[in-house]
């Protein structure tokens, strides 16, 4: 049996992506080319974001269409709200799981510039 690579998505992690996808009609008249997978797509953004490779140069041999195809895809999920949306519904998973530990959460993890700085210390004499 062939082991999965890392950017393959599993049944059912998919389970879980697809509902959040902004579903894209084609177009009746004039519909051109078929659209790529959207699961191929996710395939094509994990392996350019898992071997850190340039988008332009994802091998089509591959089978998940062309890099700029991906970084596309990849920009309008981001635009879309959809990794957000998948952020959320898996903690819900995990919490609901009790597998969360919510005291080593940080709440609040922004930083504030002070402008003016702190208390000055008192000169030395």
């Amino acid at each position: 049996m062939a082991q999965r690579r890392l950017w393959e998505v599993d049944d059912g992690l998919w389970e879980r992506i697809e509902p959040l996808l902004p579903v894209v009609e084609r177009r009746f008249r004039n519909p051109g080319r078929k659209r790529l997978d959207d699961r191929k797509a996710l395939c094509g953004i994990l392996f350019v974001l898992y071997t850190g490779m340039p988008w332009e140069f994802l091998p089509q041999e591959l089978g998940y269409g062309s890099g700029m195809t991906c970084w596309r895809r990849l920009r309008d999920w981001n635009e879309a709200g959809v990794w957000q949306r998948l952020h959320e519904t898996l903690l819900a998973e995990l919490n609901s799981a009790g597998l969360i530990d919510w005291s080593r959460a940080a709440v609040d993890g922004s930083h504030v510039r002070a402008l003016k700085g702190g208390p000055k210390p008192a000169p030395v004499q």
